[in-house]
Order: structure tokens, then sequence, then C-alpha cells
């Protein structure tokens, strides 16, 4: 049958007894014409299909078609199942049908007993061992763990959100649904079990925490069959057999340990790169404040930069520690055995900047580099940056990203893979931070550390260095260490308040430089620490507000209202662009809207197919404002402010377009930005993550700049909108925002996405799904164009994303793509 149903779950559903789940896919990513039957010894059994999207990122068959959609079927068994043979869900099209799942009754049972929960791994640390998984929790399960003796393991559980799972279990709410690590402090033994327990029942789930090579491949095999044919049927044979080899052999996973190993230069790499001779080798100057530095930490970082493979450097120390300072020794021993080690020594204590300003005052480098007194530079850190220098001679300022390491300088954990350069994140949080390498000329017209802003300093250096050169680039590899210490302004920075200040302090001075009106404002989420800039408006321009709509005029007098009775800013004008209703409710709404709301017109697109880009190209030229707000009918402004803070970004010069934070019905979000390239086209970051999640180190909550933002919200200059042509009329349905924000980056104007403007967006409800063959054909004919149209984009990779991570999901997690991993 050519659309295939495949099955990729079945399941008890966890709260009513007798009710199966079935979840699956289509081959065409849509039901279409076919229709399920589910029969018990081949009588018909009653059950209600749902259509769900897969967590808003998508899988590509072999064939081009894009998988966005799963199905879950909802069975209601007869009480006297148990006394029956088999199960079967059959697929029909046209009175042709297959049976596309079947399941012998003896194994439903077994599925039955099971408890929902499951072990993801175990992993041996030097120190202890950690297993991570997760459990529907009905308010009495307990977990324990054991040995194979019996002793029992005092382990601490930590929660964390799953939302894997909570696709998975729809029928549960979130407090019901439980991912969790448990680790422990001690010698870990060869294996462990884990008990999941409650009143009724409980599980044991035996754990290997040393397996040997033989015992790896056994228990792939064992688990990973049906996975295995899943993803045979999307990927084909070739990525099949790599992915298992991968699995085989302990080469493909999610651990951020087992990644860096793989991606650590190897000692022919290193001997390759002290052996090259560059045609630009500009001397690095790495300058380091030192106050009471333990021995073991600085001898640590000292023979990092010693181990450097590129050889034209300088390491110049500043001991700020006083005359009785407990590392002088230290020093002078260094300074004796290697001439490009420089030291400067003070009599009195220094604080943090004169420290640094002292250290830079004897650099004679080419390029400067900023390091902390107990950090680590990978090996390969000097040469990627000169390397960098080689092949883009303008380059004045270089950062890389960076990990955490553990106090004994083995273990890299918290890895920070960063966006290129971005103004707007730069102005919520310090992301560049390490490691820092700036142009001798940039850092003297920058000039030095300024004390005043102390616990900040570097902050409010790399804020004027920016304001200096635009000549910025970002190297995507973890080149330097940060030892991890509970103390440290960058582990707890509620410890150190003045930092936070400081931090604040120096946006504004750099907003004040800049003549930017806006006024930099602390933010605390938990643990996070941040800044949010509140743009001053000093004009109100007319803000055209452009809404198309056919019939639903219950979600579009909602979005009305919203924008009349919650939103602040009054400048607007409503224009809704009529598109073939067909109720006459509709048109007697528009006529009593008018009547009602002088700021709204109704204008009629005549043409009778159904194109996105035309109908708002359509409402912007008949628009008034300097500003265009595209708004979807089905959505519902959540703050006052919300138009005034698009509004703030959005006047800036450098500034084209700007979208907000939307969430769904039910809280969870909707948009939190766009990634060009996910699931091969576009997708929006962070899906169906909770409403009040962070993200990955706060990019949900952090005003920043993408390369796009969806159209359902989205504010542009109308002068910019003009000039970049409006929306491409050849993207019908899908990808025209993506576009339209592509042209205007292309052009030199900034995307910012801004989460203080927030929306409820209550998605599909005026054009529903890609539910026909046309509309299947029509979206893969888009999807074709702007491959087409974006290939060089595509395969340069978005520069606000970062390579090193998936473009499969929209969660920022690590990419393990086999073609990529081998």
């Amino acid at each position: 049958m050519k659309n295939k149903f495949y099955v990729t779950a079945c399941r008890f559903h966890t709260k009513t007894e007798n009710k199966l789940l079935i979840t699956g896919w289509f081959h065409q990513n849509t039901i279409g014409e076919n229709q399920l039957l589910v029969c018990l010894d081949k009588k018909k059994l009653r059950f209600s299909i749902e259509e769900t999207e897969v967590g808003r990122s998508t899988m590509k068959m072999k064939d081009g078609i894009l998988i966005t959609k799963q199905y879950f079927l909802w069975v209601d068994l007869p009480a006297v199942w148990r006394n029956c043979r088999c199960l079967e869900v059959k697929n029909f099209y046209q009175g042709i049908g297959n049976t596309a799942y079947s399941v012998r009754v003896p194994k439903l049972k077994r599925f039955e007993k099971k408890m929902p929960e499951h072990i993801d791994e175990g992993t041996v640390g030097k120190d202890g061992f950690e297993i991570s998984g997760w459990y529907i929790d009905n308010g009495e399960m307990k977990v324990r763990v054991y040995d194979m003796s019996g002793r029992q393991y005092p382990v601490e559980i930590k929660r964390k959100d799953r939302e894997d799972v909570k696709q998975a279990y729809p029928e549960n709410t979130e407090e019901e649904i439980v991912g969790f690590d448990a680790s422990y402090q001690g010698s870990a033994p060869e294996k462990i079990r884990v008990r999941f327990e409650d009143s009724l029942r409980y599980v044991d789930e035996t754990v290997t925490l040393l397996p040997s090579p033989a015992m790896k491949g056994y228990a792939f095999a064992k688990k990973a069959g049906k996975k295995v044919l899943v993803y045979y049927q999307q990927f084909g044979v070739k990525a099949t057999v790599l992915r298992a080899f991968d699995k085989l052999t302990g080469r493909e996973t999610l651990s951020y340990k087992a990644w860096f190993k793989r991606q650590t230069p190897t000692k022919e790499a290193l001997k390759a790169q002290r052996e090259r001779e560059f045609a630009y080798a500009p001397k690095i100057s790495i300058v380091v404040p030192l106050y009471r530095t333990p021995e073991t930490y600085l001898t640590e970082l000292i023979e990092s930069v010693k181990k450097q493979t590129y050889g034209n450097w300088e390491l110049c120390l500043s001991d700020g520690s006083g005359e009785d300072s407990p590392i002088a020794g230290l020093l002078a021993r260094y300074e004796a055995e290697e001439d490009r080690i420089k030291v400067v020594s003070h009599k009195e204590p220094l604080k943090i900047s004169e420290n640094t300003n002292a250290a830079l005052e004897i650099a004679s480098g080419d390029f400067i580099a900023f390091a902390d007194h107990d950090d680590l530079l990978a090996p390969n850190a000097l040469y990627e940056c000169v390397n960098l220098l080689n092949n883009e001679p303008s380059t004045e300022m270089i950062y890389t990203d960076e990990d955490k390491v553990d106090m004994s300088g083995k273990e890299h954990f918290m890895p920070h893979f960063k966006s290129d350069f971005n103004i707007d994140l730069l102005r919520s949080v310090n992301y560049i931070c390490h490691l820092l390498v700036v142009k001798r000329e940039v850092f003297e017209a920058a000039g030095m550390l300024a004390p005043e802003f102390d616990g900040a300093q570097d902050y409010d250096f790399i804020l004027r260095c920016v304001e200096k050169t635009s000549e910025i680039r970002h190297i995507p590899k973890v080149l330097y260490h940060w030892r991890a210490h509970k103390d440290s302004t960058a582990e707890n920075l509620g410890s150190k308040d003045y930092a936070f200040e400081a931090g604040r302090k120096a946006i504004q001075a750099h907003y004040d430089r800049t003549g930017i009106p806006a006024e930099a404002r602390k933010m605390q989420i938990n643990d996070l620490y941040f800044y949010r800039s509140k743009y001053r408006l000093t004009e109100s321009p007319l803000v055209s507000v452009i809404i198309p709509n056919k019939d639903h005029t219950a979600d579009l007098d909602k979005c009305i209202r919203s924008l009349e009775e919650k939103n602040a800013y009054k400048n607007i004008e409503y224009i809704i662009v009529e598109n073939n209703s067909e109720e006459k409710e509709t048109f007697a709404y528009y006529e009593e809207l008018e009547k009602r709301c002088p700021r709204a017109k109704v204008l009629y697109w005549e043409e009778k197919r159904f194109n996105f880009p035309a109908i708002n190209n359509f409402g912007a030229k008949h628009a008034s404002g300097e500003y265009l707000l595209f708004l979807n009918n089905d959505t519902e402004i959540m703050n006052e402010d919300s138009i005034e803070e698009l509004l703030g970004y959005c006047m800036r010069k450098d500034v084209g377009a700007v979208g907000a934070r939307l969430y769904y019905e039910d809280g969870t979000i909707q948009h939190a930005g766009v990634i060009v390239g996910l699931g091969g086209v576009a997708g929006h970051a962070f899906p169906a993550y909770p409403h009040d999640a962070v993200g990955y180190f706060g990019r949900i909550v952090m005003a920043q700049d993408y390369s796009a933002v969806t159209a359902a919200c989205i504010m542009v200059k109308k002068s910019v909108f003009e000039e970049t042509g409006g929306f491409d009329e050849g993207f019908a349905v899908a990808f025209n925002d993506i576009d339209l924000c592509l042209k205007i980056r292309e052009k030199g104007w900034l995307i910012v996405y801004n989460p203080y403007a927030e929306l409820s967006h209550y998605e599909s409800k005026s054009r529903g799904y890609e539910d026909t063959e046309e509309k299947v054909k029509r979206f893969n004919s888009e999807i074709d164009l702007f491959l087409k149209k974006w290939k060089g984009f595509l395969e340069q990779g978005d520069p606000y994303y970062n390579p090193n991570l998936t473009l499969s999901r929209g969660d920022f997690s690590l990419d393990v793509d086999v073609n990529k991993m081998i």
C-alpha cells in the first residue's frame, strides 16, 4: 500500500482500565483518504483517533516527504479481551487494505502489567555513578537503588522535565510525569537494581554500570529491534547500518563526556598543527590576573598555555596577591624557565580590574587574549584563532565555545555552544565570555578595564570593544575550559550581587554611549541571572495591524478585543483582510466591528485561491502606518505593553523586524525564535516547552537576534518591507515568513526575538492541516522552492544557532548525526 501506516508504540492507558493506546504515522504524513480499523479476533473495536504534531520537529523520509504528524489511536477493549487471541490494526484505501500491526493477546497481557517507567542510561564517573530515567507517578511511587546483593545505595534524586514523555503520555499531568537523575558518591558496583514501587506493585530494572564490549552489543541487539526497523523505514539501509555500528561500538551517545572525547584533536593532528607555518603569524598576549591562586590550578593553567600548538604567544601574569604572595616562588621558576612568560608583581593587593590592567601594560602582542587564573586552554586554542585570522584577515575580535571542568581538571561538563555575534543576546547576558581574543588596535580604542565595573569588568570591556569594531567572529569549537567553583560568579551569581549590579551598569553605560533609549534591568528566574532592556519610545508612530481572516469571527473578535482592552499603545489601526468567508454572520460581524471600532477597516481579497503572502501584501499596500504588525486572527496578546515591546526594538536603525514569544492554548511554548535548517528547512526553537521554561542557557527568556521569527506575530518597518519586496507569493502557505526574514537579513537588518511581547496562539484553527494530496504536494513544492532559493544559507548554517547542535529537534541538544560522527 502506497500510504503505509507504521506503528511505533503500543501501551495501556495509565489511568483507565481496558483502554489501549497505539501510536503511529503515515508514509505520506497524513491519513488522507485512508481508513484504519482496529480488530480483536477479527471483530471491530471502538476507538478514537487523534492527530498530533511530532514535537514541531521533522523527520525526512527517504523519498523526501517530511513527517510532522503522528496519530494516537485510543482503543476501548472489551472486558473479555484477555480470553481472545490477537489484536490487529488494518489500513484501508479505497477498499484495499493490509495489516499494519498485530499483537498476540499474551503479549498484550504483558503490556498491561508493565509499569510506566524507563531507565535511559547509567554512567560511572570518578566519584561515583549516575542513572537517569523517568516514571509516571500516581502519588505513591518510590525509587530505590540496590546492588545485586541487596545493599541499598543512598542516592540523591533530582527531578527534571521530560518533554518526550509528556508527548507520549498525554493522559497524564505535568506533575505525574517525572524525569530524574539519581547520583551516588562512592565506588560503583558492576551492576545495580533500580526499584520502582507503589502500594500495589513494583518492578526492578537491572543496570550494568561497567559492561564489557560484548555485553554492550547484546544489550543493544536485545532492545533495538523495532527501533532499527522504524529507522530503516525512515532513512534507508546505509544510515541504519551506520547507526547500528555506532550503537554497538558505543560511538553514538548523548553524553557530553563521550562527545568531547571524540572531538578532541588526536596526537597526530596536534603534531601537524605544531608543524604548520602560517602566512600571518601574529603574537598573541595571554593576560591573566592572579590572586593567591592555588599552585595546582596555576600550574595547570600555565602548562595548558605551554602546550599550545601555535607558538607565537606570550603569557602576561600579574600577581595582585600583595608582598606576602604564596605563589611568588612558582612564578619566579616559570619566568626563569620560559622566555615567553612575563610576570609583574605588586606590594599591595590589587582588585580585578587594576590587576588585569597591570598584565595588559606588559603585553606586547598583536592580539590580546584573556584567561582566568584557574582555567584551562585547549591545546589547539591559539592555533584555531590564528587559522581564522589567516582565512578571515579582516577579523578584529574572536570568541569561542567553552565548557566547565571540575576541580580536578579532568571531567568536562556544561558546554556552551554559542551563537555567532548576537548583539541583542550580548545585551541580555555576557554570552561571549571565554575565550576572547581582541586585536591590539581595538583594545587600545576601547581602553583599559574600568574598576567601577569590578565584578563585570570583562562584560563592560566587551561592550566597549563591540562599539569599536564590527569584524567579530566566532569559532564554534570548545577551546576554553572554565573551572567550576561553587562561589564563582559563573556558578552562583547570587553569592556576588555586586557583580550582577555591575553588569546592569555596564549595559546601561553602553546604551548611554551609543544613544539607544533603553533601560537595563536585572532579571532572575530561579538560578538564571540576566538582563532585560526596556526601551523608551521617543515618539509614537502609527502601527498598522494586518490580520487576514476567513470566518472564525469568535477568534478574530478575541484578537481585536485583546488589542483594544489589554494593549496600552493606542496609535494603531486594524486592517482586516477578508479572505473568501462563507458564513453570513462573518459579514455582519465586519459591519458591527467597523461601527464599534473606528480604527478598524475591512478589505476584501477577491481571488478565490488561498495565498497567505499575497493576502498580507494586499493588506500592507493599504496600510498607513510606518510599522506593520502582521498578526494571525487566532492570536491574543497577554501583556499590555506587547506592542510597545515590539516597537521599541523595531524603531532601532539596525533592526528590520521583531517577533514575539507565543504560547499554545495549554500555555506551553509555541514560538521562541526560528532555527533555519531545523528538520531540513526551518523550525521553531523550544516547541512545547513548559510556560515557565528558560531554555538552553536562558534563550527562551532573553531578547536576542535570530535569522527568522514566525509571521503569526511579526512587526516590520514598512520601509524595510517595501525594500525587500514583501512576502514572496511563491510560498503560498509555508515558509513565506522565513523567506521574508532571510531577505531582510540579506539586506543587512537584524531580526529580533523579544520574549516580553507575549501572545497566545491557537494555531491551525483557520487553515487546518495539510490533509489532502493536493495540499501535501503543494507543501513539498514549497519545500523544494525554499531549498533551492536558500541553498547557500542552508549549507553555511544558521549563524544564530551552532553547528554542534542537532537539526533534528529544536531543544538545542548535541548533534549526534551518524553521518557527521563517523
